[in-house]
């Protein structure tokens, strides 16, 4: 029985989501004994890998065995920034709004108390009516 070997590669090895997928139906296919070792020396893989492998396609099926990205997984992508982004723009203009109301409000309150008639469905042309009331 010869012993076949992979050859080692200077950098780590990135296998696709298909070889795994065909070394892992082929440990499947292997019936006598040895075949599976022979398949993990052959292809330069640890069993433990094997293990993990299966256990991720019956788990989560082929797609699993797809590679992810390194690293940590971010937070939030682009669009869940922005969504933030414009609920917090959201609540600051709703302050403002809310603020402008009440300024509004205290002016009306002012016009009242002083007398002043205001034009414009009561909103426009206080100051002017307020600056010849205040001049007094």
């Amino acid at each position: 029985m010869a012993v076949e070997t992979a050859p080692k590669p200077g950098k780590r090895r990135k296998l696709s989501a298909a070889e795994m997928l065909r070394i892992v139906r082929e440990a499947a296919a292997c019936t006598q004994r040895g075949d599976i070792e022979a398949l993990l020396r052959r292809d330069g893989i640890y069993s433990s890998l094997l293990t993990a492998w299966r256990k991720q396609l019956a788990l989560h099926g082929s797609e699993a065995l797809a590679g992810r990205k390194p690293g940590r997984k971010p937070k939030q992508d682009a669009k869940d920034r922005r969504i933030a982004e414009l609920e917090q723009r959201s609540a600051r203009l709703e302050e403002k709004l809310a603020l402008a109301e009440k300024l509004i409000g205290l002016q009306e309150k002012a016009s009242a108390i002083l007398g002043v008639n205001l034009t414009n469905d009561g909103r426009a042309g206080a100051t002017s009516d307020a600056r010849s009331v205040v001049g007094r």
